[in-house]
């Protein structure tokens, strides 16, 4: 007899809460393999190929493409145990079921040792998750058992006649549906119908499409007993929508959730802004040396010669020289403990515009790299972020930040500090302009430098002594010679 298991969005860790379905890999019928990448989901971090950790026949699908999960919402459904041939049939599925319930009645459905072939992985890369849940098994519901007022959902509301749809006396089932054909849930999605509402009169409390139907009939019966009613209601819920906080909208204006990656953002941001007293100090530096130094690097040949160096790996290697001289700024705080907790290492985030948004990828012990490593290791990153393929743990742990806006055309800003660090650095353009050098007027490339920091750290002396060994780097490239 066919096992029909469901696989619930895992916990797909640092704190996420739900996730986005992107983009459906298996169809309903499909067979899958222990393991196998069923469903492409956006987390607040990144996108990541969910596998099930069952192998068989996937009888349904919870979700289209673009919908927004909960983390432990049923994914998909997958039947285990049984031929091709037995799966979309209910009378085949039932032929023999003294023998499965006699042994696997009370079976762990994801150990391993089971003939469900469960892998017991959740999601490849974060990890095994609890154990699953105990299977009870479904007992058929006896005519005399029905209970007389039907719960309320969205298919059947209070007025439904007990007689067109048998209802369980047990609350609604939170294990897997007991449903084998795939046309018995295609048929219940397209209508509405919450098969967890129904009770099958099938064997073994099996829903049939008969089931279906009934509830299909009395959801038609009860939708049309009361159209007049429809119109008063929708009234004060468009007068609401309309006025959401006290502020008119128009009826035209368009609503953007605020989720995944944007939700995210705001979410960080915000509390960051409630949380951290921050401050923010600038100065304009030189960088005629740097950009020359930099060009250098890159024209050399022969045994010297090695892959380009970006200003920003330039810089990125600056910060964690300062960083080195004033520890105060690579630190946290444990509000709840009140104490400033200061960093052992640097792991250094780098902001990254990207088509889904702004993220922070994570240069993994930055202090301990030169240049070189640093470039190559922010080209990386930055190309995972494009593609949208990087884990969260390539998205958290930073300890300090820096923020090349420089890239957007701008010369300043005041960057909000990336919770919950202590610093960023924000860089503008470089460009051109009149600048006295050696008592003359001339041309030089000039950058602004600025520096946000949280003041509960460190006063303004230690931030402006950091921001001006930054400055002092790029102006004058040698000063780093004495850390190397």
């Amino acid at each position: 007899m066919a096992q029909v298991l469901e696989f619930k969005l895992p916990d797909l860790g640092e704190g996420l809460t739900e996730a986005e379905i992107v983009r459906w890999l298996v169809e309903v019928g499909d067979v899958v393999a222990i393991d196998q990448p069923v469903v492409e989901v956006e987390t607040a971090k990144a996108m990541v190929e969910v596998p099930c950790p069952y192998g068989g026949v996937v009888t349904a699908r919870f979700g289209d493409e673009g919908t927004e999960l909960p983390v432990g919402a049923p994914l998909l459904t997958v039947a285990v145990g049984a031929p091709d041939g037995e799966v979309s049939s209910p009378s085949s599925s039932s032929a023999a079921p003294s023998a499965s319930s006699s042994s696997g009645s009370d079976t762990d459905p994801g150990s391993g040792t089971e003939s469900s072939g469960g892998s017991g992985n959740v999601l490849v890369g974060y990890g095994t998750g609890a154990p699953a849940a105990r299977r009870r098994r479904i007992r058929p519901v006896r005519p005399d058992r029905v209970v007389a007022d039907p719960p309320v959902s969205g298919a059947l509301v209070a007025g439904t006649p007990v007689a067109e749809v048998l209802v369980a006396e047990a609350p609604v089932s939170e294990g897997p549906v007991p449903v084998v054909s795939p046309l018995v849930r295609r048929l219940a999605r397209q209508n509405d119908i919450d098969l967890r509402r129904l009770a099958g009169s099938g064997p073994h409390g099996l829903i049939l499409r008969a089931d279906v139907d009934r509830a299909i009939r009395a959801a038609e019966e009860t939708t049309t007993a009361a159209p007049a009613a429809q119109p008063q209601a929708q009234a004060p819920a468009a007068a609401v929508a309309a006025a959401p906080n006290g502020v008119a909208a128009a009826a035209d204006a368009e609503r953007i959730p605020l989720r995944g990656v944007r939700g995210a953002v705001a979410d960080k941001l915000s509390r960051s802004r409630t949380e951290i007293p921050d401050a923010t100090c600038w100065v304009d530096a030189d960088a005629t040396e740097l950009m020359a130094v930099r060009a250098a690097m890159n024209a050399a040949t022969g045994p010297s010669a090695g892959p380009k160096v970006s200003v920003l790996a330039l810089l990125a290697r600056i910060c964690t020289a300062a960083l080195a001289r004033f520890p105060e700024l690579n630190a946290t705080v444990d509000t709840e403990a009140r104490e400033i907790v200061r960093l052992p290492g640097v792991h250094l985030g780098f902001a990254a515009q990207t088509e889904r948004g702004l993220v922070v990828p994570v240069v993994r012990d930055a202090h301990t790299r030169n240049a070189e490593s640093v470039g190559a290791e922010i080209a990386r990153l930055t190309e995972l972020a494009r593609t949208g393929r990087l884990s969260p743990a390539q998205l958290t742990g930073g300890t300090f930040t820096l923020n090349n806006y420089g890239v957007f055309g701008v010369d300043g800003s005041t960057p909000i500090i990336n919770h919950p660090e202590a610093a960023m650095l924000g860089v503008g353009r470089i460009m051109p302009k009149p600048w006295v050098h050696q008592g003359e007027l001339a041309v030089r490339q000039v950058v602004q430098l600025s520096l946000t920091f949280d003041h509960r750290v460190c006063d303004g002396g230690t931030a402006g002594g950091f921001l001006r060994y930054v400055a002092d780097c790029v102006e004058q490239p040698a000063v780093l010679l004495r850390t190397l």
